[in-house]
């Protein structure tokens, strides 16, 4: 039952209620959070990706199989995903389904590559021969960026790139999409598409392996120390909520003003949310009130930046879109999230609840979530 709290709000001039809206990479941590979202605002939800990993994944936990409409299968299999795709004729789309993980990169450079590029490709073909989308974005990452180690947000016009193998492959991933925008989805009566980048999202429901939240949560549950690569390295946290509302307020935009928004966005935190990962760890100690970690040796560590900033201008200036929470209010519903999971007996409840205060806190001081009355 969807909860009315959301869907009095009319947020993103209620856009999304009674639409059909297909996510890949449903199974996943962002991918989950967007579909419990956008059911919660009347929509009609499908789902296409692989099986969840573990029992514990949020898809998992919060029994989505049963709220929304959703289909296993890889999205490098074009066919099955095409006549999945054909069979729902959405009206809006979201790309997510991914290799995720820098480390896992490493291990399977093959599967991070067909995955993240033919994926892309095979979404945007799905977008290509269908006559029902009028909205499509592509999840990538803010690892798209050739990382040049400045101390300055990178730029939507910076140039793509990535020494890792998952880097490459999201940058790979974004000029895919530049491609299909200037070749297929430029002219008047095509589908609206765009790209999007977010800094390191976390928040309750992620439990993916080698990810320093979960493997946080996962340490304090064994009474182990937390291993730690680079405790000095700068990232953008944020709640998954976060750029989870940027992408639904782009969408929007895309379904209802058109080819002006289309193009690639960065939704990262403000400046005070950049943190080293020391500084992170730290604050959930402080905030969950148990946890310890020490710092792993260099002969152990592969290449990872170790500082990685996002210019948010274009998305403050012509979307409106500003972050609701400061890094201790992330931190806070992180750990909350991760309460919710292990205490509560009602997962899903508890992500709408989260998704309900904030949606509160970001009416109350940014207007972009419901742009008209």
């Amino acid at each position: 039952m969807e909860n009315m709290g959301l869907m009095k709000q009319k947020l993103f001039k209620d856009i999304y209620r009674g639409k059909k809206v297909l996510i890949t990479g449903d199974t996943g941590f962002k991918g989950s959070w967007l579909a419990i979202w956008l059911k919660e605002m009347g929509a009609d939800v499908f789902g296409y990706a692989l099986p969840p990993k573990t029992n514990q994944d949020n898809f998992v936990t919060t029994g989505l199989a049963s709220k929304i409409t959703h289909e296993d299968g890889d999205i490098r299999d074009l066919d099955h995903f095409s006549n999945f795709f054909n069979k729902v004729k959405p009206d809006i789309a979201f790309h997510l389904a991914a290799q995720p993980l820098v480390l896992e990169s490493y291990k399977d450079p093959v599967t991070t590559f067909s995955t993240n590029l033919m994926g892309t490709v095979n979404f945007f073909e799905a977008v290509r021969k269908s006559g029902s989308v009028k909205a499509a974005i592509n999840i990538t990452s803010d690892k798209c960026y050739q990382n040049n180690e400045w101390v300055w947000g990178y730029r939507e016009s910076d140039p793509m790139g990535g020494n890792d193998p998952y880097s490459a492959s999201k940058g790979a991933s974004e000029i895919i999409t530049s491609s299909y925008l200037n070749s297929f989805f430029s002219k008047k009566g095509t589908p609206n598409i765009a790209s999007v980048r977010a800094g390191n999202v976390i928040g309750g429901g992620d439990w993916a392996e080698n990810r320093i939240v979960p493997d946080f949560f996962r340490a304090v549950q064994k009474n182990e120390n937390l291993e730690i690569r680079y405790p000095e390295a700068t990232r953008p946290w944020q709640h998954v909520l976060e750029p989870l509302s940027g992408y639904l307020l782009l969408g929007a935009k895309l379904f209802s003003e058109g080819k002006s928004f289309s193009g690639g966005w960065n939704f990262g935190p403000l400046g005070d949310a950049h943190h080293t990962v020391e500084n992170l760890i730290n604050k959930m100690i402080q905030e969950y009130g148990r946890g310890s970690y020490q710092t792993m040796s260099d002969q152990e560590k592969l290449h990872e930046a170790h500082l990685l900033k996002l210019d948010i201008s274009k998305a403050i200036h012509y979307l409106k879109w500003n972050p609701t929470l400061n890094f201790d209010e992330t931190v806070k519903f992180t750990v909350q999230g991760y309460k919710d999971e292990l205490e509560s007996g009602n997962v899903y409840e508890s992500r709408v609840r989260q998704i309900c205060s904030y949606v509160e806190l970001s009416l109350k001081r940014n207007h972009y979530l419901k742009t008209e009355d």
